[in-house]
């Protein structure tokens, strides 16, 4: 349909045109076509007067005015009342939104928000959300295009560059710290760097391309000449490739190779760095300090193998502490959760030490700041802070807080009431006195090192009713605990001179503190928040769904440990954020399982074969390898029987030129059984159509095999070579097939690359991501793994763990680092604190049975299946497992296989 016409002599019209140009700027078709739509455009003229523009001595400049026309006009946030678009309009002209980026945001924002328009309050996060006094300048963008096109260096390498450009753009747009960049001057940085790195993009391109061509060549070449090698020893490049890697990579090159030695890092006085030797014995000391308000999810999979790795590295010790000072946001199922998902993923803390095992001492370190004059009690309200800080993104004039001079004795006395209850929640902290007028970096803006809070402590009940922050605590207590280097995401990069400047305040040794980027993966969510709206709403059963990307639901999905350390240890660890595929870890993890995991045959929807000419008591046993390269696995026996149950997906009831699996007249191999069988007929269901039983025949060579099958199907059969398909046999007597009662198949749980960054990532769900399927058969060979699983990862358990315990009782005579116990002892824990916590069944679960079905997937056995005396020897576990309720998840596909959907 074509627009409506707009007639520019009414005299109405031509009003609105001349405001729209004398007030906003806004000429030609632009104009027209808010005019064309009665609604837009009786709503810019209300803005107009609304916000006064038409009373201005000259228009706002085009883009100003073209970002009010998209506050008042945009689609984007359909459910914003005038209040809240009023309310953007207002933040445009005051210059906080200065890009259609941050007006969206900001539509989106608002969208969201229940209340009218952001109170004092939430005006920080409303600046946070929709960058407002973030200034990212051309130079920035192109540091971040150097830095991530070094750290991913390998793999640019290897196609030239400029293939890689669109990949690299949306990698630097998801990073968070390159929010607020300009498109154009993001595309300019990585444009002039790859030209710089790989010369003209056409030439790059065409190069590319024919490097393309030729390793597809010799990859073909491989592929044949691999058919040709039988050796048992011969392994696949992808095993091959987990194998080779060294386990030490990220340690021994890059970022954390440069890293100084114990006693490197300056102090403000040399006896600092003397009392630290003495303590470490010149030992690297690092800890892993999560906040105990949530589950792990796979970043923390990156800082604990960081900070745990390169002690391990350097011989060191690292800390398991909980930084706990939170007491509204802790609960005990976390700290359980965080100290069995480090032992799970392979490490070992020296020990578990809290944040509050210090709370006094932090304490002492408060009152002798204040006696150095360095920090004040305040009185200062939330908005009045803010605005001491400069207001609205910090854009503004700083000043100081009317109570920063007060005199020493003034505030020891105060923040002695405050800790004496005399003061209520929000009406005093404690406040460092930094540097809150001339230093640029936020984290020296007199930052609050105490604040009274009225919930008991988990740990020391109502002892304290102030709390430290996490500005004061962390340093503290890294000093306090001799860390060498402490290690950290780069987000707490500004938070390093806050960090260096306390210590130094207190004349404390001042450990170092390095940053690398964490690490994010492609299409999902990890914030807190999002993954309990996913719970409470029933998109996900828990915390631990398989879907999610929480550290426990990858253990539960099967995710061997080993894996997710290869995939740290692959990446690398750099300065640069990084926003991988998720692909990429479904490799790592595949290529860690096809070197470890047992091979089964397993059916997902059976279909019965009756092979007529075998007779009823027909009873062949037939060893399998457990893993064709790996024959250390060993062998399992199956039952060979007259009925055998397929894939349903591996018949058809016709045949085609294309198609080589069974099908009428057609003959395939059932995987290691002697003979081939043909196909004669079949058997559909009345209602449905489908087919219900193939009849076929055993093609062992006898008479009347062959005239069963037919002469033509013995001439196709002598012409090729035939397909093999894997199978279970039924046999009653040694409970083949085990049938299962659910088959799990997750697929990604968003449909967008970035749910976090849209507008409301439910939105974004995608209501298929998990496919159940019931009545699934496997090979009676199941048991055997299952057993022999539970059996090494009991034995591997208890003896990681009596040695866990072991270490960590020598470390601490071999050492004077102090850990203070008198929290954990008054909680009844035991001295050694870490020993009692440590037991093997945090290493043990259901998941350790993992095994590839044959053609289909990779699986693990899920915490709801109910095994019984299942796992038993004898005849006590085979009466078990006919009762045995089995639950499988699949871990991750196997290789794609692009003639499967034909063939």
């Amino acid at each position: 349909m074509a627009p409506a016409k707009v007639d520019t002599s009414d005299p109405a019209v031509a009003s609105l045109l001349d405001l729209f140009a004398s007030s906003l700027s806004l000429t030609g078709p632009k104009a027209i076509d808010i005019v064309r739509q009665p609604k837009q455009a009786t709503a810019l003229e209300e803005a107009i007067k609304t916000h006064e523009l038409n009373t201005l001595p000259t228009p706002l400049d085009a883009k100003t005015g073209a970002l009010v026309v998209s506050a008042v006009t945009s689609s984007g946030g359909s459910g914003l009342n005038e209040e809240k678009r009023k309310y953007v309009v207002q933040r445009v002209l005051d210059g906080s939104l200065r890009t259609t980026d941050q007006v969206t945001a900001a539509l989106k924002y608002l969208d969201n928000k229940s209340e009218s328009v952001p109170s004092s309050a939430d005006q920080a996060g409303f600046d946070a959300a929709c960058g407002v006094g973030v200034t990212i300048t051309s130079e920035q963008c192109r540091s971040a295009v150097t830095s991530y096109l070094t750290s991913h260096k390998t793999d640019l390498d290897a196609v030239g560059g400029w293939p890689k450009q669109s990949a690299i753009m949306a990698a630097l747009r998801a990073d968070p710290s390159l929010r607020w960049a300009n498109a154009l001057d993001l595309k300019n940085a990585v444009e002039s760097e790859l030209t710089a790195a790989y010369g003209d993009k056409k030439a790059a391109n065409a190069a590319a391309a024919a490097a393309a061509k030729k390793e597809k060549e010799q990859e073909k070449a491989k592929k044949e000449e691999a058919k040709k090698d039988t050796s048992k020893s011969s392994a696949s490049t992808e095993t091959q490739s987990v194998i080779n890697l060294r386990p030490d990579a990220m340690f021994e090159e890059g970022f954390l190779s440069k890293l100084h030695k114990p006693g490197e890092n300056p102090q403000v006085k040399s006896a600092l760095k003397e009392q630290h030797l003495a303590a470490t014995k010149g030992m690297v000391f690092t800890r892993f300090p999560p906040e105990p308000n949530g589950f792990l999810h796979v970043g923390h999979a990156k800082a604990i193998a960081v900070d745990f790795g390169f002690a391990r590295f350097h011989n060191g010790l690292c800390y398991l502490r909980y930084d706990d000072t939170n007491p509204e946001a802790e609960e005990e199922q976390y700290f359980d959760s965080i100290l069995e998902m480090v032992r799970w993923l392979g490490f070992e803390p020296w020990k578990i030490t809290y944040s509050s095992d210090y709370f006094q001492q932090l304490y002492d370190f408060a009152v002798e700041l204040i006696k150095r004059d360095r920090a004040y009690v305040d009185h200062s309200t939330a908005d009045e802070m803010r605005e001491q800080r400069g207001g609205e993104g910090g854009k503004g004039p700083r000043k100081a807080s009317k109570w920063r001079d007060r005199p020493i004795e003034e505030s020891l006395q105060e923040f002695e009431d405050m800790k004496n209850g005399k003061f209520p929640p929000q009406t005093a902290t404690l406040r460092m006195k930094m540097d809150i007028i001339n230093n640029p970096n936020p984290q020296m803006w007199d930052l609050v090192a105490y604040r009274v809070l009225s919930k008991p402590h988990h740990r020391t009940g109502s002892t304290w009713c102030i709390y430290p922050t996490y500005d004061f605590t962390h340093c503290l207590v890294d000093s306090m605990e001799n860390i060498s280097h402490s290690l950290c995401t780069t987000e707490f990069i500004t938070a390093r001179e806050s960090y260096e400047w306390l210590c130094d305040a207190l004349e404390v040794y001042k450990p170092r503190q390095y940053e690398f980027g964490r690490l994010s993966l492609e299409g999902t969510i990890t914030s807190k928040r999002k993954i309990l709206k996913l719970v409470r709403e029933g998109y996900v059963k828990d915390w631990d769904d398989p879907r999610l990307f929480t550290l426990i639901a990858l253990r539960r999905r099967g995710v061997p440990p080993g894996a997710l350390i290869s995939f740290v240890n692959e990446l690398g660890v750099t300065t640069a954020p990084t926003v991988t595929m998720g692909a990429r870890l479904d490799q790592t993890i595949r290529n860690y399982l096809e070197a470890s995991t047992p091979r089964l045959m397993m059916v997902l929807n059976p279909l019965k074969v009756t092979i007529t000419n075998l007779a009823e008591d027909f009873y062949l046993e037939v060893d399998k390898p457990l893993h064709p390269k790996v024959p250390e696995m060993g062998i399992n026996k199956l039952p060979f029987t007259r009925t055998v149950y397929i894939d349903a997906s591996d018949f058809r009831t016709e045949d085609s030129a294309d198609y080589f699996r069974l099908a009428p007249g057609k003959t395939v191999g059932l995987l290691q059984v002697p003979h081939t069988i043909t196909c004669t007929s079949f058997k559909l269901d009345e209602k449905t159509g489908q087919p219900i039983e193939v009849f076929a025949t055993y093609d062992d060579g006898s008479e009347k095999a062959a005239a069963a099958a037919g002469d033509a199907a013995s001439s196709s059969k002598k012409k090729k070579k035939p397909t093999y398909i894997q199978w279970v046999g039924e046999h009653a007597a040694s409970n083949s097939p085990v049938k299962l009662d659910e088959v799990r198949i997750f697929h990604p749980l968003f449909t967008s690359a970035n749910p976090a960054g849209e507008a409301n990532f439910l939105d974004h769900v995608d209501k298929s991501s998990l496919e159940v399927v019931k009545g699934a058969y496997i090979e009676r060979g199941f048991w055997e793994i299952a057993r022999s699983s539970f059996a090494r990862a009991q034995g591997e358990a208890d003896e990681r763990t009596a040695k866990a315990k072991e270490a960590a009782k020598k470390a601490q005579k071999e050492t004077d680092v102090p850990v203070l116990e008198s929290a954990a002892v008054s909680h009844g824990e035991s001295k050694d604190g870490i020993v009692d916590r440590l037991n093997s069944k945090q290493l043990v679960g259901k998941e350790c049975v993992r095994f590839q079905a044959m053609r289909i997937a990779y699986f693990a056995l899920d915490r709801e299946s109910e095994l019984g005396s299942a796992l038993e020897g004898g005849e006590k576990g085979e009466e078990g497992a006919k009762s045995a309720k089995i639950i499988l998840n699949r871990i991750v596909t196997l290789k794609e296989d692009a003639g499967k959907a034909s063939k």
